[in-house]
């Protein structure tokens, strides 16, 4: 198991990067690790899967799509910030949806790869 320091190092990037999304846009959990420059998809689920808070229902699966266990409690979340959805669903649309930064979050600190799992 890697260091937990190294680990809360990588999850405080993800939060970082998650704060910044605006409302009513998303980014995918492979999003985030491309913007950190570290890890993966599952190396981000890891982290919000921990639920510390902040936007979580603006950081989706690569379809749109939450968790089932997250997809009901988003729904208010979605309907406030007018996201937009696919039709008759909570799927997010994901071409009108997803953010483009007009910067690249700075990492914090160098998190290999393979230090970074819980």
């Amino acid at each position: 198991m890697a260091d937990p320091a190294t680990f809360d190092d990588y999850a405080e990037q993800v939060y970082d990067v998650v704060e910044e999304i605006p409302p009513g846009r998303v980014l995918t959990y492979g999003d985030i690790a491309e913007l950190i420059g570290s890890g993966g998809p599952r190396q981000v689920a890891a982290v919000m899967s921990r639920g510390v808070g902040g936007p979580w229902w603006r950081v989706v699966r690569a379809d749109g799509s939450l968790p089932e266990r997250l997809a009901g409690r988003a729904r208010s979340h979605y309907l406030a910030e007018r996201m937009p959805l696919m039709p008759g669903t909570y799927r997010v649309r994901m071409s009108a949806a997803r953010w483009t930064p007009a910067r690249c979050p700075q990492p914090s600190s160098s998190v290999p790869d393979d230090q970074i799992k819980p």
